[in-house]
């Protein structure tokens, strides 16, 4: 009978969906599912992934959950398949966005007042910034019934993490595959560094005319 954790295995003609998915999510933290999953593939061919990391001092939204969903299909197909998937979940917490909310909650506006305070006093606040709202991703990534590893997570600010990118870059460039070009980026005169698109906050607008101007 369908679903093994309900005792009679019993739907209700009405069934209360949201309590039905507590019911299960409360099953698998009980049973301990998903680690018992990647338990019994151990000695198994493995699938190596490592979560996209989001950054911890925002909240997650709409688009989180979209990514979220593939970022659990994959691991699980993979395992379904016969191979041992770590998930481990990760935080990252480099970048632009890490640095301006820093700057926020410091009250300063200008990389001179960095500067002024001092670099370990800034980096000091942005290490405690970026993991500010971990609790509320778990609760948000548990819920939405995705199988990720938090214990073993990992985060881009540790030491381990950034020699393995300069590993794998020097890998690349000792093969020959690293090139060096140029690239049009948005540029940031206040915070002195190129931005992405998608942070610089500009607008794309078209007129009657058919041209398209782009604007802060």
């Amino acid at each position: 009978m369908y679903p093994l954790h309900v005792e009679n295995g019993a739907v209700p003609a009405s069934p209360d969906l949201p309590e039905i998915e507590r019911g299960i999510l409360a099953f698998w933290k009980k049973d301990d599912t998903f680690r018992a999953s990647v338990q019994r593939r151990e000695g198994c061919p493995e699938w190596v992934f490592y979560d996209g990391p989001p950054f911890a001092n925002g909240l997650p939204h709409y688009g989180h959950l979209l990514t979220g969903y593939a970022k659990d299909l994959f691991p699980r197909y993979q395992t379904m398949r016969g191979k041992q998937v770590h998930r481990r979940f990760g935080w990252d917490t480099h970048g632009l966005p890490a640095e301006l909310e820093a700057m926020r909650q410091l009250g300063i506006t200008k990389t001179d007042e960095i500067r002024e305070m001092g670099i370990g006093v800034f980096n000091a606040r942005a290490r405690e910034s970026v993991l500010r709202y971990t609790r509320e991703w778990e609760e948000y990534v548990t819920r939405q019934a995705r199988w990720v590893d938090f214990e073993n997570d990992y985060k881009t600010l540790d030491v381990t993490f950034m020699e393995s990118v300069l590993w794998a870059f020097k890998s690349l460039y000792d093969k020959g595959l690293a090139y060096e070009g140029f690239r049009v980026l948005p540029y940031c005169w206040n915070d002195e560094t190129p931005s992405a698109t998608t942070s610089s906050g500009w607008t794309t607008t078209s007129t009657s005319s058919g041209r398209t101007s782009r604007s802060p």
